[in-house]
C-alpha cells in the first residue's frame, strides 16, 4: 500500500513539475518572439500573428518533448537506487 501511495503522489508531483516547466518554457519562448518582432518587425504580419506562428512552431519542436522526460528520468533513478540498495 505504501508503494502505491508513493507512485500516485510521485506522479502527481511530477505532473505539477511538468506543468510548471512547460508553462515557464512557453512563456520564455513567447517573450523571445515578442522581442524579436519588436526589434525587427515583419511587414505584412501583425505582432500577434507572428508570435502565434512562433509558438505553433515551438510546440512542434523537440524541446517540449524533452520536457516530457520529467515523467521518465526520476522513476528510473528511484528504481535504480532501490535496486542498488537492495543488492
Amino acid at each position: 500500500m505504501a508503494f502505491l501511495r508513493l507512485v500516485v503522489f510521485g506522479f502527481v508531483a511530477l505532473g505539477v513539475i511538468y506543468l510548471s516547466i512547460s508553462l515557464y518554457s512557453r512563456s520564455v519562448r513567447r517573450e523571445k518572439l515578442e522581442k524579436a518582432y519588436d526589434e525587427n518587425p515583419v511587414e505584412g504580419i501583425t505582432r500577434e500573428a507572428y508570435v502565434e506562428q512562433g509558438v505553433a512552431a515551438y510546440n512542434k519542436s523537440f524541446r517540449p518533448k524533452l520536457i516530457g522526460l520529467v515523467f521518465v528520468v526520476p522513476p528510473i533513478v528511484v528504481a535504480a537506487i532501490v535496486y542498488i540498495i537492495n543488492n
